[in-house]
């Protein structure tokens, strides 16, 4: 057996290709950003050439880095953005229009007349979602309707829809494998996910040709074979998962009741609830989780759309520091936020509160605010979302978690896992491997190769994780997340014609 897993993370603002050994240890890393185009406000797009071309530089970079030989790879995973949606020609490969990225808002009208015909009760019985400009099913739809001669040419069955790791499998091979697995189609509005296929009625709802859907397979599954033309010999393709599911499997949240939060571009905070589908009360999303005995598996989720993001933000746009790590120490130069609070609804709010029309706002500014202020409140923002989820989610279950699993680039600051286990109250245990959404697709690809034998093989070699607990009085606690209640109901609705 070859000694290697590749694993692809394609992200939203960088894609990342991995190698893993036996144990689960980083092997080698590579890692390309690419542009992200904001065309009009609340719109979010890439280009799906961009996209392929740093994923693939990074995969060819992380062998050579590593001076690993494509034949002694064993398996790939792949790992994606979920939602973002892509439309290309069958014929030619290229793409009638930029990705539309999961963070994009652009159809929030549409999904208001789609809720106000009674649809949504529907929906959620079929898909596990809620009807918002999050899912792909009315991304797909805007393009159908808005760049020229898009609608007649998938009624001629010309058009491929996908969303990122489909893009990424036609063209790691070639243009024969058109597919995507279960957890990513769970993502689309589009899948019935308790009769486990494309559901016509909602097809024909969005208007969106069944022509265009591609096959759906395990997570966990030999699917294909690199084209030898791209400098990865011809590795064998055998695993696909959305990257928070991936990130639940690669925590081995595998039992019903364990969770994880991803702290990344946005945070997602998934829980595995089993075989039994079942919707939540408190607005979050029921979506399938990986399984590896070809089993239904289902999560309940909340999704945060701006989290890493806030800090990409401050980077970027406030130029407040040159690279992201910075922010540790600008936040750490002030003990507190000075009452500051900074809600960054930038592309509208997620779960519990799912509105589209919600804009950031920064509120308790002073005289004597500093930049270490706003930094900080930023970190704070990132820990008040991931609490409003959780607390959702606790209401929901009608359990309370003894602790929180945490990965994602944005769990390396250890100012945010505190500010995070006082907020909750229960110890924060962040993962030794922050990319477990890299490590997810690993062991899913692993797996279906006979690299690894189960999970139980796996979980031996993994190293415990560093281990936050509560510190601060829980009345403060309280204090500051009613303050922060107080100012999310003021964002809602700013945006609305």
């Amino acid at each position: 057996m070859p000694s290697y897993i590749l694993s692809l993370d394609q992200g939203t603002t960088s894609s990342r290709a991995m190698l893993f050994d036996r144990e689960g240890n980083v092997a080698g890393i590579a890692q390309h950003e690419f542009k992200q185009h904001f065309p009009k406000t609340g719109w979010v797009e890439h280009d799906p050439k961009d996209i392929l071309a740093s994923q693939l530089t990074s995969s060819v970079e992380v062998l050579a880095k590593a001076q690993v030989d494509p034949r002694d790879v064993a398996a790939l995973g792949i790992t994606n953005q979920r939602e973002t949606t892509i439309v290309w020609d069958r014929e030619t490969g290229t793409p009638v229009y930029n990705a539309i990225v999961w963070q994009d808002r652009r159809t929030a009208d549409f999904c208001a007349t789609l809720q106000n015909d009674g649809n949504e009760a529907d929906i959620r019985a079929k898909t596990g979602l809620l009807i918002d400009p999050y899912f792909s099913g009315t991304k797909v739809a805007w393009i159908l309707d808005n760049v020229a001669g898009a609608r007649a040419r998938a009624t001629q069955g010309k058009l491929a829809f996908g969303t990122v790791d489909s893009w990424l499998l036609w063209n790691l091979t070639g243009g024969k494998r058109h597919l995507t697995d279960r957890t990513n189609a769970s993502r689309t509005l589009l899948y019935n996910i308790v009769e486990d296929t494309w559901d016509k009625d909602l097809l024909k709802l969005f208007g969106i040709p069944e022509s265009m859907m591609p096959e759906v397979v395990w997570s966990s599954e030999k699917v294909g074979r690199v084209s030898p033309s791209l400098g990865l010999s011809d590795i064998e393709i055998a695993g696909i998962a959305g990257d928070q599911q991936a990130a639940l499997f690669g925590q081995l949240c595998v039992n019903v009741g364990d969770a994880k939060n991803t702290y990344g571009t946005g945070c997602f905070l998934l829980q595995n609830i089993g075989a039994e589908f079942t919707l939540s009360k408190e607005k979050l999303i029921t979506t399938i989780a990986c399984s590896t005995d070809r089993q239904l598996t289902y999560a309940l989720e909340g999704s945060v759309f701006i989290g890493g993001a806030v800090v990409q933000w401050l980077r970027d746009k406030m130029q407040f520091f040159d690279t992201a790590p910075d922010i540790a120490k600008v936040a750490a130069a002030v003990p507190d936020s000075g009452n500051l609070v900074l809600v960054p609804a930038f592309t509208g709010l997620g779960a519990p509160h799912w509105d589209p029309y919600a804009s950031g706002m920064l509120i308790g500014l002073g005289r004597d605010t500093e930049i270490g202020h706003i930094a900080r409140a930023a970190l704070e923002s990132i820990a008040f979302q991931v609490t409003d989820v959780k607390l959702a989610m606790q209401s929901d279950t009608g359990t309370t978690s003894p602790r929180l699993k945490a990965d994602g680039g944005a769990a390396a600051n250890d100012l945010l896992m505190q500010f995070q286990a006082d907020l909750l109250g229960i110890p924060v245990e962040r993962s030794a491997i922050l990319e477990t959404t890299a490590l997810g697709a690993a062991y899913l690809a692993g797996l279906a190769v006979g690299y690894w034998s189960d999970a139980v093989e796996i979980a031996k070699t993994r190293p415990a994780g560093q281990v936050f607990e509560p510190q601060q009085d829980r009345s403060r606690a309280q204090q500051q997340y009613a303050r922060w209640r107080d100012a999310v109901g003021r964002t809602k609705g700013w945006n609305k014609p």
